[in-house]
């Protein structure tokens, strides 16, 4: 795989069939796809000093394998995203699981059978749990709202406990809001599960872990004789949108310009600009082999971060006598501040400020936005595979 820092002195857009801005997903998904499906020869580039986007994991001081943004867990419906990513790595057989620190007892989360006899005591959260399977049955997901519609009062009262320990005090510290500001349509989709699983995503085919790492799958999936990735790359230096038309180091570019990175920051932010939330993550290294029973603990009820995740319980690394946690303290995301914008804020007046900046580049053929933050929506990895891999179809089938 050919990576060099910095653009050299005689780079020539006009060499490559492609130029493709981000090497997380989105990037690196489409450029494989493009130098295969069409011979495209294709520029990468990528603006921090290493692939694999926040996907990017490494082994830090103390050997511990972990995620630099935060973790990821793999997981799919999608056979053809999973087949894709397959060529690239092996995956494990981890399954998630998520315990939430309600009140300093670890309850399963989503909230199951195990949880309500946890959170009532075992008498009464089986009673609770046999109304719940007489009600809808087992293995069922069921929204709150639904178990307020039941007009009993005891599944109102589960209702009221999962909403107050699970769900308000977590969406507040996550997104920032006041009880006052959550939608209530989002608080009726809150679910308790009525069974046992206590997986996560218990229903995904394809879920586990990369066998080496997220970066060790990156580097595979770049390394191809038609693919050169340049990182520390800043392309907004390098791009400049026309009407109707994409220059490239000032001069018109005829090839496909694939682009993931945020588009109000292509323009300046001159519309104002398009508000996420961002995460500061403090990372703790610890002289224990084990510091919590799951991979992700969350704290609902307590504390002013929002959950603690420790790396070894989802990669299976065997590392005695250290373990590396990571802390997650959620705020609001300033632009130009070196911050990495994680959440979209999906209200109807951001979504309008988007389509505005998007509106400028439609008329552009060959400028195309793909991946979380060009498209500002929330996507799982999955999900931008799946984006990645229909817009280079699109792409292949016009040549």
């Amino acid at each position: 795989m050919s990576v060099k820092s910095g653009l050299p002195n005689d780079f020539d857009p006009s060499t490559y069939d492609a130029i493709v801005v981000g090497a997380g997903y989105a990037g690196a998904v489409c450029a494989r796809m493009l130098a295969e499906g069409c011979s495209f020869r294709v520029a990468v580039l990528e603006r921090r000093d290493h692939i694999a986007g926040n996907a990017y994991d490494y082994e830090d001081e103390a050997g511990v394998l972990v995620h630099k943004y935060g973790p990821h867990i793999y997981h799919t419906f999608d056979d053809r995203v999973h087949e894709f990513l397959c060529r690239f790595t092996e995956f494990t057989d981890y399954q998630h699981k998520v315990l939430a620190n309600i009140h300093g007892t670890l309850m399963p989360v989503p909230f199951n059978h195990q949880s309500l006899k946890l959170a009532f005591g075992d008498e009464k959260g089986e009673r609770l749990y046999r109304k719940l399977v007489a009600t809808f049955g087992e293995n069922k997901k069921v929204p709150i709202l639904e178990l307020r519609e039941q007009n009993d009062p005891e599944l109102s009262e589960v209702a009221d406990y999962v909403y107050e320990n699970v769900f308000l005090h977590y969406t507040m510290k996550q997104w920032g809001k006041t009880p006052d500001q959550i939608d209530p349509a989002v608080m009726g989709r809150v679910p308790v599960f009525v069974g046992d699983d206590d997986r996560y995503f218990p229903q995904a085919p394809h879920q586990g872990m990369p066998a080496k790492s997220y970066t060790a799958l990156f580097e595979r999936m770049l390394d191809h004789d038609l693919i050169e990735v340049y990182t520390n790359v800043d392309a907004r230096d390098l791009l400049h949108v026309e009407d109707f038309s994409i220059n490239v180091c000032g001069a018109p570019y005829g090839g496909e310009v694939i682009y993931t990175g945020p588009l109000d920051e292509l323009f300046g932010l001159d519309l104002g600009a398009l508000p996420y939330r961002t995460l500061d993550m403090q990372f703790e290294t610890l002289d224990q082999d084990q510091f919590q029973p799951v991979g992700t603990v969350n704290y609902t009820v307590s504390e002013d971060f929002t959950r603690i995740t420790e790396f070894k319980n989802m990669t299976g690394q065997v590392l005695p006598g250290k373990t590396t946690i990571m802390r997650e303290y959620s705020k609001p995301y300033e632009p130009n501040s070196g911050q990495t914008p994680y959440y979209v804020i999906n209200e109807p007046q951001n979504i309008e400020l988007y389509e505005k900046y998007r509106q400028r580049v439609s008329g552009i053929v060959n400028f195309h936005v793909v991946g979380r933050l060009a498209e500002y929506r929330y996507y799982d990895m999955d999900g931008v595979v799946a984006s990645a891999l229909e817009l280079s179809d699109k792409i292949i089938s016009q040549r």
